[in-house]
C-alpha cells in the first residue's frame, strides 16, 4: 500500500530543512534503502531513503521547498502503481482547454487558455518545472539538453530569453513618415535618434548569459547570518603576532615517516597548534568562554572547533576533549572530520558545541586575515602561509620560515593584555615545541 515519505529528525536544535535535490522522479522504481531525497539543513545535509520497494508515485514538496519535521515529501507507491496526478494544480490547468471543447466556435477570451498547458512533466526537471509553471512556459515547446532530452533550468531560462528577445524585424523599424516634416532645429535630430533603441538593452542585457542566479543552500544562508550576527553583537577586535615556524618544522622533519608509520596518520602542523592553544587556554581561560545573559561561563573542558573548507560552506567539526588526546589521536580526528566534509558525511553531533575554534587559511595560500568569531566562543585563532623571510636574531640578519597569526576575540569578554599575552604564549611554544609535552 502507498507510504508516505516523511521529513525525519534533522537533529539537536535543527527543525527545518530545505528540499536540495530529488534523486529520483516520478515513476522510478525504488528498492528499500535507496536515497530518494537529500534535505540541507543549516549544519548538515540528510539524506532521506525509501523504507520498502516501490515507486515513487508522487512529489509534493519540490527543490527549493522548505520543509519541518514530519511534513510530506512524497509518496512512495506499490510496484507497478502509477504515478500520481500532479499535486501543484497542474491537472487542473491541462483540464481547463478541454472545457470548451464542445461548444460551438467563438469566443476570442478561450485564447489565453495556452498560457497555461497540459505539462508533460517526465521530461523536466523538478526546477525547471517548477519554473515553467511560474512563468507560464510549455515544456513541450522547449529543447531538453538533459539526460534521455529532459528540459533542465537552463533549457527554461533560454527558452524564456528567447522568446522576450526582439525579433529581427523590430529593430530596424525606424520612424519614416513620408511627408516631410516642417524644418526643425538640427539640434534636436542627434538627441532624438537613438530614442528608439532605449527598450532594447534590458533585454539584450539579460540574454547575453552574463549573469546566473543561484539558490542560496540553507547552509550557506545560514553561515551569512550568523556572520552578520556575529558583527552586529559581538565586540570583535583582532591581535596579530609571528611565528618562526624552523623548530616544529625540523621535528616534523626529524619524525614523519616514524609516525606515519606507527600511527597510520600524517604528522602535520595543525595538531602542534591545538596542543599550543589549550596551553594558552589554560593559562588565559577567558578566550574558553561564553557569555550567557549577563554572566560568563568558563568552560574548564577544550572542545576545539577545526574550520574546514567544504563544498557547501564552511564547517567546524569539533576535536572534543583535546586536552586529552595525544598529536596522533588529534590528527586522526582531524582527518576523519576533513574526509565526511568532503563527503558531505558531518552529522550534528560532529559540529555541535566547541568551545575555541581555529581557522586555516594558509592552506589556501592566504598571508594575513582577521577571522570572524564562531558565537558563542569569544575567541578564534587564525593561522596563514609560511613564508621565508629574512628577520633580525641575534644582531644578525637570517632566513626563517615565518607565519602570521591573528587572534580576533570578544572584547565584551577579553581584554587587549590577555588578547596579546594568549598569542605570546602560543608563540612561545610553537618555538620551543617540546614545552607543548609540558603545556599543552
Amino acid at each position: 500500500m502507498p507510504a508516505e515519505i516523511k521529513v525525519p529528525s534533522l537533529g539537536e536544535s535543527v527543525v527545518e530543512a530545505t528540499v536540495g535535490q530529488w534523486l529520483k522522479q516520478e515513476g522510478d522504481a525504488v528498492k528499500a534503502g535507496d536515497v530518494l531525497v537529500a534535505l540541507e539543513t543549516d549544519k548538515v545535509n540528510i539524506e532521506v531513503a525509501a523504507d520498502q520497494n516501490g515507486v515513487l508515485q508522487q512529489i509534493l514538496r519540490r527543490e527549493g521547498d522548505n520543509v519541518a519535521i514530519g511534513d510530506v515529501l512524497g509518496v512512495l507507491g506499490d510496484a507497478g502503481a502509477a504515478p500520481a496526478p500532479p499535486s501543484n494544480g497542474q491537472a487542473a490547468a491541462s483540464a481547463a482547454p478541454s472545457a470548451p471543447a464542445s461548444s460551438a466556435p467563438p469566443a476570442a477570451p478561450i485564447a489565453p487558455a495556452p498560457a497555461q498547458p497540459a505539462q508533460d512533466t517526465s521530461r523536466a526537471t523538478p526546477v525547471a518545472r517548477k519554473l515553467a509553471e511560474e512563468q507560464g512556459v510549455d515544456l513541450s515547446q522547449v529543447p531538453g539538453s538533459g539526460p534521455g532530452g529532459r528540459a533542465t533550468k537552463d533549457d527554461v531560462v533560454r527558452f524564456i530569453e528567447q522568446q522576450r528577445a526582439p525579433t529581427p524585424a523590430a529593430a530596424p523599424a525606424p520612424p519614416a513618415p513620408a511627408a516631410p516634416a516642417p524644418a526643425p532645429s538640427p539640434t534636436p535630430a542627434p538627441t532624438r535618434a537613438p530614442a528608439p533603441a532605449m527598450s532594447a538593452p534590458p533585454v539584450a542585457a539579460a540574454s547575453d548569459g552574463r549573469e546566473e542566479r543561484v539558490r542560496m543552500t540553507r547552509r550557506r544562508q545560514t553561515i551569512a547570518q550568523r556572520l552578520v550576527e556575529a558583527q552586529h553583537t559581538a565586540a570583535m577586535l583582532t591581535t596579530f603576532n609571528e611565528i618562526d615556524m624552523s623548530a616544529v618544522m625540523e621535528l616534523r622533519k626529524k619524525y614523519r615517516d616514524t609516525f606515519q608509520q606507527r600511527h597510520g596518520v600524517r604528522l602535520g602542523f595543525m595538531s602542534f597548534f591545538v596542543k599550543a592553544a589549550i596551553g594558552a587556554l589554560k593559562a588565559f581561560p577567558q578566550l574558553n568562554a561564553e557569555i550567557q545573559g549577563d554572566e560568563i561561563v568558563l568552560k574548564r573542558y577544550y572542545d576545539i572547533g577545526i574550520a574546514v573548507g567544504a563544498e557547501g560552506g564552511l564547517v567546524v567539526p569539533v576535536v572534543r576533549d583535546a586536552d586529552r588526546l595525544n598529536f596522533a589521536q588529534i590528527e586522526k580526528k582531524i582527518e576523519e572530520s576533513a574526509e565526511k566534509a568532503r563527503n558531505g558525511t558531518l552529522s550534528i553531533e560532529d559540529l555541535r558545541g566547541g568551545t575555541f575554534t581555529i581557522t586555516n587559511g594558509g592552506v589556501f595560500g592566504s598571508l594575513l586575515s582577521t577571522p570572524i568569531l564562531n558565537p558563542p566562543q569569544v575567541g578564534i585563532l587564525g593561522l596563514h602561509k609560511i613564508e621565508e623571510r629574512p628577520i633580525a636574531l641575534k644582531g644578525e640578519v637570517v632566513i626563517r620560515p615565518m607565519m602570521y597569526v591573528a587572534l580576533t576575540y570578544d572584547h565584551r569578554v577579553v581584554d587587549g593584555r590577555e588578547s596579546v599575552q594568549f598569542l605570546v604564549r602560543i608563540k612561545e611554544l610553537m618555538e620551543d615545541p617540546e614545552r607543548l609535552l609540558l603545556e599543552g
